[in-house]
């Protein structure tokens, strides 16, 4: 299943630490509505691919995870769930963002961007 290996053990850990911290904030955003769990996951996947190849099959073997990460590295899809739950959040968010902070027109145009850009790509993705 691993993609690729470094043969440098400095990166492989680098890559290791990466794979966790990305692991780890993924499952925070199982919890958290503004913050999305696959595409760290995604990342995760990625670099334990090129530093642990239990990590990365635990990961991709995952009952809950694996099938997402499956059809994200075979196809590049997302299921219909995970685009309406981008959208969902990132209509919380904006929201919490103009709600809380009251910020100036250009910051509220910048985040705007952002977030359409971002549900722009998700929504261009084959749907799972």
């Amino acid at each position: 299943m691993p993609e690729h290996k470094p043969a440098e053990p400095f990166l492989r850990a680098v890559y290791l630490l990466l794979g966790l911290f990305f692991t780890a904030v993924a499952f925070v955003g199982i919890f958290l509505p503004v913050l999305p769990t696959v595409p760290f996951l995604i990342l995760a996947a990625a670099f334990f691919a090129r530093s642990s190849e239990r990590l990365e099959t635990w990961l991709m073997r995952h009952r809950h995870f694996g099938p997402m990460l499956q059809d994200w590295r075979a196809r590049g899809a997302i299921p219909l769930r995970g685009k309406v739950m981008a959208f969902c959040g990132s209509a919380l968010g904006l929201g919490l963002f103009l709600g809380l902070r009251h910020p100036p027109l250009w910051q509220t145009g910048v985040v705007a961007a952002v977030m359409i850009t971002g549900i722009a790509y998700v929504f261009t993705r084959p749907t799972a």
